[in-house]
């Protein structure tokens, strides 16, 4: 009898789900079962009627909306159409991703959950809800809630009851195999073959965008670093909207490419091809041939804190019995404290970690290297200009994040450290990247807007403001905030112009220039009047932008306040006004951590 075959399909933005999907799959590889694992896009979804056991490992995005990567499979799954009972054969488990700290926490797992329900799914054990906010991170939910799954999954077949599994030790063979050539290396840069006849930009076909200005914007003595950074997009076929986000997947920088490539003894400028041991796709991002500085600079995620998954499989590769015990610790469910100390308080990077356990290194071989590493995630930036404003241009407002740790060197952000070292002084450069759809929408029709963007968080008001501008709207009232008025109050002299012409009532909120800390959220109290005026008799549309932390929530209070002082309203009639504004489409938010 052949071993019972398990499906793991995952909806990742960032790639936290995919990893977890791909640990069940290791487990279900340990217990000598046949498994599968894709992205829930990647699947023919017509086909979950025939089969019997399926693990769901769901994000959760921006305002609870699904990952990228399941959007298709989301809008098949709600389909009215479908038959209840439809996958009355079906076994199987949900496992969701979130983070608490957002009012709609694990809403997609929740959601999948009641709908497969619906449909007559066996649900084999209760929804797990990771939770990144807790002191272990997901893993304090996900390793009692994988135990629990397999006791079911063994307990559903008996003939699984004498399965011995692997040991833990033991390595799993490579995904894929790396095949070097031997001819002679040619110096290639392999960024030039970014596909250029794809008539829109997407992730597997991005535009290469000629870098036109990077611009700091913050004075040269703010401990911020903030760049208005310009993008050519002259024949992309890139159209966008006020509210849009850029997409774009950075490098590593020539230090960390070096240093890896020494670590493992690697040479940059040889050429290999791909071979899959099964039948898994070589990933489309990659040439064929491919160079190892290539691969090591735009493919393989070396300078993210690692996730437990790495120190998993770094332990099996370990013969100094010193590093394998550590790795093993590392990698443990009671070591997950030490891992968490070791690793994400002082976000020590993959490379760091390689460089502590140099036996191990070197015994690494590079077959194994797509299961060590993931491959670097795009990051989005609100779009900052208005098509209407600058044809042929986008442009995006940076904050390159650095910070220090108890480590040596201080952290940086991949992206934003990126983008910054670009120099277009130094000779023409390039960045791929593609448009999608951001989660803010904005008013045609003559409706007054009100825009909460302090810091960066402006960006997409800018867009907006120049959008709505040329369309001859002039009800737009912007919320700005900052540390100071004269170190990094962004587009100064562009909003100064806007109320000088009468297209823009701007306030401003400094909040270290005087005694007493002034934000955004002190400065919506203030025009309590006006904002009651433009939302309560000209159906304003309000918006924030910006920080997660406490700003969004100040805001929101404030604004209750506006509706209980000028509305007369209990604090639960001003929370239900808000409520039906989001839901209408007239309060809208995009926010980050």
């Amino acid at each position: 009898m052949s071993s019972p075959a398990l499906l793991v399909l995952y909806g990742s933005q960032t790639g936290t789900a995919q990893d977890t999907a791909q640990r069940i799959a290791r487990q279900a590889l340990r217990r000598h079962l046949q498994v599968q694992v894709l992205p829930l896009d990647n699947y023919v979804v017509a086909n979950l009627i025939s089969e019997s056991l399926v693990v769901f490992v769901c994000s959760t995005t921006g305002q609870g909306d699904p990952p990228d990567n399941m959007k298709n499979f989301w809008r098949f799954i709600f389909r009215k159409s479908l038959p209840v009972g439809s996958l009355g054969r079906l076994d199987c488990a949900i496992m969701g991703l979130g983070d608490s700290s957002y009012p709609k926490f694990n809403f997609v797992a929740k959601k999948l959950h009641k709908r497969l329900l619906q449909l007559g799914a066996n649900i084999l054990l209760p929804v797990g809800l990771a939770d990144d906010q807790h002191d272990l991170g997901s893993d304090a939910v996900i390793d009692p809630w994988l135990t629990s799954f397999w006791e079911k999954v063994f307990a559903l077949d008996p003939s699984l009851a004498g399965v011995i599994p692997m040991r833990e030790d033991e390595p799993l063979p490579p995904t894929y195999t790396f095949h070097f050539l031997d001819d002679v290396k040619e110096k290639t840069d392999d960024r030039l073959r970014i596909p250029m006849e794809h008539p829109v930009p997407s992730q597997s076909h991005p535009f290469p965008a000629r870098l036109v200005s990077n611009r700091r914007v913050t004075d040269t003595l703010h401990f911020q670093d903030v760049r208005h950074i310009e993008f050519d997009i002259t024949g992309s076929n890139i159209e966008y909207a006020a509210g849009d986000v850029v997409m774009v997947r950075p490098c590593n920088l020539q230090e960390d490419v070096q240093q890896f490539c020494q670590l493992l003894r690697l040479d940059p400028e040889a050429r290999f091809t791909l071979r899959a041991t099964d039948n898994t796709a070589v990933p489309a991002r990659l040439p064929q041939p491919c160079t190892v500085r290539y691969l090591v600079e735009s493919y393989l995620d070396i300078a993210a804190v690692p996730r437990r998954s790495f120190f998993e499989l770094l332990s099996t590769f370990a013969t100094n019995e010193l590093e394998r015990e550590k790795l093993v610790e590392l990698s443990s469910t009671a070591g997950q404290d030490e891992l968490h100390s070791y690793c994400n308080r002082p976000r020590r990077t993959a490379l760091e970690v390689l460089a502590d356990f140099p036996h191990t290194t070197a015994e690494l071989k590079a077959d194994y290297l797509l299961d060590l590493f993931p491959d670097i995630q795009p990051r989005s930036f609100s779009i900052a200009s208005s098509l209407r404003a600058h044809p042929h241009r986008l442009q995006i407002l940076v904050a390159v994040v650095t910070y220090k740790t108890k480590m040596y060197k201080p952290r940086r952000g991949l992206c934003s450290t990126w983008l910054a070292s670009l120099d277009p002084a130094q000779g023409e450069m390039y960045v791929p990247l593609w448009v999608k759809k951001g989660a803010m929408r904005f008013p045609k029709e003559d409706t007054p807007v009100i825009m909460v963007g302090p810091g960066t968080g402006v960006a997409p008001f800018r867009s907006a403001l120049q959008e709505r501008i040329a369309e001859g709207e002039n009800a737009n009232v912007l919320f700005f905030g900052c540390r100071s008025e004269h170190k990094d109050f962004y587009f100064r002299t562009e909003w100064e112009e806007m109320m000088k012409t009468g297209h823009l009532n701007l306030v401003t909120a400094f909040s270290r220039d005087q005694e007493e800390k002034v934000y955004v959220q002190h400065r919506v109290r203030d025009n309590a009047e006006l904002m009651w005026d433009l939302i309560a008799n000209r159906s304003a549309c309000f918006y924030i932008a910006g920080n997660a932390k406490e700003m969004p929530t100040g805001v929101c209070g404030a604004l209750k306040e506006v509706f209980q002082q000028h509305g007369g309203m209990s604090p639960e009639d001003a929370e239900q006004v808000l409520a039906t504004m989001e839901r209408t489409g007239r309060f809208q938010s995009e926010t980050w951590s």
